[in-house]
């Protein structure tokens, strides 16, 4: 792809979010319900961000919810299942968990036939076919993540330094990794100066010292950094800081979720300078409507959002100066007249 065509798709992805491109029919509410919310962990800005999300539509649709967090561990992820399968619930959300690895688990209530739907559970958006979740409520993973380094290519006209913060213990962080490494390695004059695997939900206590040993390594040559969640950046901007390295010399590009912490970076011009964000809120609602239509006995939508990067050119618009992506295509209002039907 041409450096033209990488801003043309930039450019597109930066553009306001004013039109519904999602359903705009259905079954009425399944009112009563009774619906477990399993998510992978709560100190995560984007799982945060759609259990939010999931709370307010499901108090418009008439359902009562209990969140299980599994902490981000092994052991977390567990015992949240199992106090999610003890409820007997009518139906269950699974917020940021991994369903491949997780797959034996969430068979038995699969065996129960108590429907599943799911937020950044897979690598690829939409219907999951030969899966006990029913949809994986996404972007597309991997536009996300062409559009975040698309977007490193272009700031730099081509001769980005470039470190990429990543977590293998997912498919989808894999997935997104390697989307990123593909746009990067086609740019003739760009350098990859490194791929750094650290987990997530470590990321709190590593981060400062990895950061250091980076700017050790690379110093200048280290300009612009990409992530595949704006959590790496919470805990790098303030090492970045304490270092003395200026906020214009280095740049980050985040593959998502759209965090309030990165809304803040961006405004500030520290360091972020953009976040392929999910419409986190609006997800919540796609998941509750999901949901809805598997216990009235209809197929998914398997409706996918477009991807939208955010920027200090366009953080004004769309619920940016209330730090989140919130599109304003009246989603809230299409689904309350879908669920009154």
């Amino acid at each position: 792809m041409s450096m033209a065509q990488m801003r043309h798709a930039v450019d597109k992805a930066s553009e306001r979010s004013s039109r519904w491109s999602g359903p705009a029919s259905g079954p009425a509410a399944v009112s009563g319900a009774t619906i477990a919310i399993v998510s992978e962990d709560l100190r995560n800005g984007g799982i945060l961000g759609v259990a939010k999300g999931i709370k307010e539509a499901a108090d418009v649709i008439g359902w009562k919810t209990r969140v299980y967090d599994a902490s981000g561990t092994s052991e977390g992820r567990r015992n949240a299942v199992a106090a999610a399968l003890a409820l007997r619930p009518d139906g269950v959300i699974l917020v940021g968990v991994d369903a491949g690895e997780m797959k034996p688990q969430l068979l038995p209530f699969a065996a129960q036939k108590i429907p599943m739907v799911g937020w950044h559970v897979g690598s690829r958006a939409g219907v999951m076919p030969d899966s006990p979740v029913a949809v994986n409520v996404s972007t597309n993973p991997l536009d996300v993540a062409r559009i975040t380094a698309m977007a490193a290519v272009t700031q730099s006209a081509g001769h980005g330094g470039i470190v990429v913060f990543t977590d293998s213990n997912f498919q989808i962080a894999k997935a997104k990794t390697d989307a990123m490494l593909e746009v990067i390695r086609a740019c003739e004059d760009c350098t990859l100066l490194a791929v750094q695997d650290l987990a997530i939900s470590k990321s709190a206590g590593l981060m400062p010292a990895v950061t250091d040993r980076l700017l050790a390594q690379h110093g200048k040559n280290w300009t612009y950094a990409l992530a595949i969640n704006d959590i790496y950046f919470d805990y790098a901007a303030a090492e970045l800081t304490r270092a003395g390295r200026a906020s214009r010399s280095l740049s980050m590009l985040s593959a998502g979720d759209g965090s309030a912490a990165a809304f803040l970076r961006i405004q500030a011009g520290t360091f972020q300078t953009g976040t392929v964000a999910e419409p986190l809120n609006l997800q919540g609602w796609q998941l509750v409507d999901e949901l809805n239509r598997l216990l009235a006995h209809q197929q998914v939508t398997g409706y996918v959002s477009p991807v939208h990067l955010v920027t200090a050119r366009n953080i004004e618009f769309d619920g940016g100066l209330l730090g989140q992506y919130d599109p304003d295509n009246g989603y809230r209002t299409i689904y309350r007249g879908i669920w009154k039907r």
